[in-house]
């Protein structure tokens, strides 16, 4: 059986060729390479939902850029998106919440796995910040969370290998571990190497077009480059 293709994608068309190429599962944010990724919006994510039936789509919950500690009103729109996600049918959520002293934020995370209501839950890469990878995973296990996604730490994953490593012998099985963060298709065989359950990766290219002084300038826009998730489709191997 091969690991599992997840694509991230933010635009309808984007997600129906990521899906069209082999992916296996879709992560939906917007504005992915300018800040990381955030909540998509409830259009697109019905959109996207209609567009590729059948396909499990993840948005991500992220009210904003920058650090994972989060005001009360921050989590409670978070917990409102989480049920939007879960009501509009999304087959699971991507979410993630720190404490100041930089800990998995288990109040938080009992919020947003309720809010969750059963369909899968990923945490995403605030765990790349905790320095104890064995108890972050048995926080996300004691939870429920399904998997987390983890670049080992590094800014790429390729560069993270011992702690993706660490990671997914600190799960052993409780907890899914899918390596994600500036994946190339050429460092694939390497990361597959740490046995990770999944690989998360962008697979996008570069549209040019000028927004002029309202619109960002001449920075373009990113979206899903079909060729990129047919190679990374052919290192990962067969799909579930």
């Amino acid at each position: 059986m091969g690991v599992t293709l997840e694509i991230a994608v933010q635009d309808v068309s984007g997600a129906a060729a990521a899906v069209a190429s082999g992916a296996d599962r879709l992560e939906l944010c917007s504005a992915l390479a300018a800040t990381g990724g955030l909540t998509p919006s409830q259009g697109l994510l019905d959109a996207t939902l209609a567009a590729v039936p059948g396909v499990g789509v993840h948005p991500l919950v992220r009210p904003r850029p920058g650090g994972f500690v989060y005001a009360p009103d921050e989590l409670d729109v978070q917990v409102r998106d989480v049920r939007a996600a879960v009501r509009a049918g999304a087959r699971g959520v991507v979410v993630g919440a720190l404490t100041p002293a930089g800990a998995i934020d288990t109040a938080a995370l009992e919020r947003l796995v309720e809010a969750a209501d059963g369909v899968e839950v990923t945490f995403h890469r605030a765990f790349d910040v905790l320095d104890d990878v064995a108890a972050g995973v048995g926080v996300l296990a004691a939870f429920g969370v399904t998997r987390v996604l983890t670049s080992g730490g590094a800014q790429r994953a390729g560069d993270g290998l011992a702690r993706l490593r660490e990671t997914v012998e600190a799960a052993d099985g409780r907890v899914q571990v899918m390596a994600g963060g500036g994946v190339r298709v050429e460092d694939l065989v390497r990361i597959l190497g740490t046995g990770v359950d999944a690989v998360h990766l962008s697979a996008s290219r570069v549209v040019a077009g000028d927004g002029g002084p309202g619109g960002g300038g001449d920075a373009g826009w990113t979206t899903t480059d079909p060729g990129v998730v047919a190679a990374a489709r052919a290192a990962v191997g067969t799909p579930r």
